[in-house]
């Protein structure tokens, strides 16, 4: 039996599963579906076609699918989802998407901390932590195993690959590689998360693998198309060499240089 506070305002139409608990002055609208064992804490609002699942915690003051900020947008019925087991702090804003079919989306495991932003279109991964007051603006792809520091701010349409870490304070314009850390306004990359990449149980000869590519494309001298183009001279790519060059292969916006 779901629980709600008798001042919560919930839509006679919306789907609450069992389990669900509804906490003070919470606004739930009518296409919103929440499956068990998630909680709005307090005064949380979650409008438009939203799908939340299981064991999320979702605190004071967040809010969850209300309309883009594109003036393209006409009021279509565009989508927000949201996996399980995701911790959202207090006054988060996770906007829908601006384009039916491609829903804002937002995976397992995630920590959205206080007072970040995630625009329309936006993809976040799994287990990925981005701290207080990073702004993600629209059709940003953030993958799994990501951390990016706190004020932090990411041009539209940019990738950040798996494993990165992004520091604080940081204006992220370019593609950033999978693996990586950097810094910086603009940002730059400084080296692999090499640390993030042993407390993820990667093996020292995993991460010797990594940073052999890395320094492919980073320390050859080689720009980017020159690196790619020699690679048949590199031998073969294990899974992470792989990953990485897929990457870059696919960056629509290039990658950010490094210091």
């Amino acid at each position: 039996m779901s629980k709600i506070h008798s001042t919560a305002i919930v839509h006679p139409n919306a789907k609450i599963d069992n389990n669900v608990i509804i906490g003070p002055y919470c606004i739930v609208g009518e296409n919103v579906s929440i499956l068990s064992g998630t909680e709005l804490v307090s005064n949380v609002i979650v409008d438009g076609h939203t799908k939340i699942g299981k064991n999320n915690k979702i605190f004071h003051s967040a809010v969850i699918g209300t309309a883009p900020q594109d003036l393209k947008y006409n009021g279509e019925p565009t989508e927000v989802v949201i996996g399980n087991n995701n911790n959202i702090r207090e006054f988060v804003t996770i906007n829908r998407s601006s384009i039916i079919g491609e829903p804002t989306t937002i995976g397992n495991n995630n920590l959205l901390m206080t007072y970040m932003h995630v625009a329309h279109n936006c993809i976040i991964g799994n287990n990925v932590i981005i701290a207080n007051a990073v702004n993600l603006a629209g059709h940003i792809e953030i993958a799994d195993f990501v951390t990016i520091g706190g004020m932090t701010a990411i041009h539209q349409f940019v990738k950040i690959g798996k494993y990165a870490f992004v520091g604080g304070a940081s204006g992220v314009k370019k593609d950033v590689p999978p693996f990586t850390r950097g810094e910086g306004m603009p940002y730059e990359v400084v080296g692999l998360n090499s640390v993030g990449l042993q407390r993820k149980g990667f093996s020292k000869e995993s991460i010797i693998s990594i940073k052999k590519i890395y320094n492919w494309f980073y320390k050859s001298k080689m720009n980017v198309t020159q690196a790619l183009n020699s690679l048949e001279k590199y031998g073969e790519l294990n899974e992470f060499e792989n990953a990485f060059v897929d990457f870059i292969k696919n960056a629509e916006r290039g990658i950010c240089k490094s210091i």
